[in-house]
C-alpha cells in the first residue's frame, strides 16, 4: 500500500494543499515538521492520532521533525470562544520537557512497525514499507529561535508580509470578534504569524517544505506557506487529518472537552494523567461501531490484518476480539509490550468469572498494585472509597456498602472496616483499589 493509499485507508485526510494525495508517493523532498504547544504536562490520545499520521509517513520513507512550542506555548492557541489564561514560564518549560520525552519515547520506542519492520502487534506491513529509514527523529523547539528575535525584525520581516484583511478574515478571530464574541487579545491575534515563522525557519534551516496539523489547525499552518511564498518564492504544503470524535459523547479527544484520555501513566506534577489499567480499559469499551475505524487510527496493524480482525469479532462480538486488539495495540504503543501484555493479563484476571479472589497470594496482589490505585493498611473502607475514586463522596460509599456493591478478596461488606491486610477492593463490575 502506497502512502497515499494508506493515509486515505487510515482516515489521515482533512484539509490539504496537496490536490493530488499520490503526489505524496514521489515527492522529492521527504521531510515533514508536525508540532505541539506544552500547553499541559501530557499529550492526550488526540495528539496520539496526529503522531500515528507522522508514524504512517515515517514508514514510507518520510524523515521526521517533531516540533515542541517553547515559544507558542507561552502565547495558547487562540480558542474559538475565549482568551486562554498566559501560563507561568516555569510552568510552560515544565511541560515542555515533559512531552518531549513522551514524543520521543512513542516515535522511537513504538514497535518496529512505526519503522517499516513488522512487529508482534503489527501483524504485517506492506511490501513498500519494509525497508523504512533509519530509527532517527529531530525534536526542535521554536523558543530557540524566537528567544533572541528582535520585536520590531519581527515586524518588518514577518508582519509586514500579511495584510490585517487577511487575518481578520481568519474564522477564529471572526468568532472573538463578532456580535456576542469575547474579544481577541493582541497577543492570540499574532499567534498565527509565530506559527507561521516556524515553518519559514524550518524550511530555511531544514529545506522542510510539508507540515502535519490537525484540521483545527490548518488556518495556522498555511501561513507558513504564505511566508515561503512570498520571502522564499518558494512553495510549501500542509497536509492536515480530522480530528477524533469520541463515539459515545460525540466531543473530540482532547482536554478542552473535558474528557481528555493523558498518555502520561503518572502524574507529572498537574494531576494530567491516565493509569495503564485506565487506558487499556477505555479502548477495550469501545463500541462495536466504532473499533475498526479505532484500528485503523491507533494501531500498526495493516489493511489484512484489520480485515481478519473485524471478521472474527463479526463471528463472535461477544468475545470483543476487535476490542482486545485495539487496545493491545495502542497500550503496546503508548507504554510499551511489555506493560501491554501485563495489562492484558491482569484485565482477564479481573473480569474472569472463574476467578478467585480469596485465592491470590500477597505477592501477586503486589503485582497488581502496580497497575491499579492502592490505599494503605490501616485506612478505613468508607475514607479509602471516597479518596480514590470508587464513591463520589464519603455517603455514596456507605451507600455502596450497605447495597452490597463493595467486595474485599471477594467477599461483600456491609460495614465500614479498617483495612488490615494486603488485599483486593471491588466496586461494582469494574472498578479496583488494592491495600496494601
Amino acid at each position: 500500500m502506497k502512502l497515499s493509499e494508506e493515509l486515505i485507508y487510515r482516515g489521515f485526510k482533512a484539509e490539504t494543499t496537496i490536490e493530488n494525495p499520490e503526489d505524496l508517493d514521489n515527492r522529492t523532498s521527504k521531510k515533514f515538521y508536525w508540532g505541539a504547544d506544552p500547553s499541559a504536562d501530557s499529550l492526550t490520545i488526540g495528539n496520539l492520532a496526529a503522531l500515528m499520521m507522522c508514524a504512517c509517513f515515517v514508514r514510507h520513507g518520510y524523515q521526521p521533525y517533531l516540533l515542541v512550542g517553547g515559544a507558542t506555548g507561552q502565547i495558547g492557541d487562540p480558542k474559538e470562544n475565549g482568551e486562554r489564561e498566559l501560563k507561568p514560564l516555569d510552568e510552560v518549560e515544565h511541560n515542555k520537557k515533559c512531552i518531549k520525552k513522551q514524543i520521543e519515547r512513542i516515535m522511537l520506542g513504538a514497535g518496529d512497525a512505526a519503522w517499516g519492520t513488522p512487529s508482534r502487534a503489527s501483524a504485517r506491513m506492506g511490501e513498500d514499507a519494509a525497508a523504512g529509514p533509519a530509527r532517527e527523529i529531530t525534536v526542535v523547539d521554536n523558543l530557540d529561535w524566537f528567544k533572541d528575535m528582535k520585536y520590531l525584525d519581527f515586524l518588518r520581516e514577518v508582519g509586514k508580509a500579511f495584510s490585517m484583511t487577511q487575518l481578520l478574515d481568519r474564522q477564529f478571530v471572526q468568532n472573538r470578534i463578532g456580535e456576542g464574541g469575547s474579544g481577541i487579545s493582541y497577543a492570540e491575534f499574532s499567534y498565527t504569524l509565530i506559527q507561521g515563522y516556524d515553518f519559514l525557519h524550518l524550511f530555511r534551516e531544514h529545506g522542510i517544505d510539508l507540515q502535519l496539523c490537525g484540521a483545527d489547525q490548518y488556518g495556522n499552518c498555511t501561513s507558513g506557506i504564505h511566508l515561503i511564498k512570498r520571502l522564499e518564492d518558494a512553495k510549501a504544503d500542509v497536509w492536515s487529518t480530522p480530528l477524533i470524535i469520541d463515539p459515545v459523547s460525540g466531543k473530540k479527544f482532547g482536554k478542552s472537552e473535558g474528557n481528555a484520555v493523558w498518555l502520561a501513566a503518572e502524574d507529572n506534577g498537574e494531576g494530567n494523567y491516565t493509569s495503564i489499567f485506565d487506558f487499556y480499559q477505555f479502548w477495550l469499551n469501545q463500541p462495536d461501531e466504532a473499533v475498526e475505524n479505532l484500528l485503523k487510527i491507533y494501531t500498526f496493524c495493516d489493511k489484512e490484518a484489520i480485515d481478519s480482525i473485524m471478521v472474527q469479532h463479526s463471528e463472535a462480538p461477544e468475545k470483543r476480539i476487535a476490542q482486545k486488539a485495539l487496545a493491545h495495540g495502542v497500550t503496546e504503543i503508548v507504554h510499551g509490550r511489555e506493560n501491554a501484555e501485563a495489562i492484558e493479563n491482569l484485565t482477564e484476571m479481573l473480569f474472569s468469572r472463574d476467578t478467585n479472589f480469596a485465592e491470590f497470594s500477597e505477592d501477586e496482589i503486589m503485582e497488581f498494585a502496580k497497575f491499579l490505585p492502592t490505599t494503605k493498611k490501616g485506612s478505613m473502607l468508607v475514607d479509602a472509597l471516597s479518596e480514590k475514586g470508587l464513591a463520589e463522596s464519603k455517603k455514596k460509599a456507605r451507600e455502596y456498602i450497605s447495597q452490597g456493591a463493595i467486595t474485599i478478596n471477594g467477599v461483600k461488606v456491609k460495614d465500614d472496616i479498617e483495612l488490615k491486610q494486603v488485599a483486593i477492593i471491588k466496586k461494582g463490575k469494574n472498578k479496583f483499589l488494592v491495600v496494601k
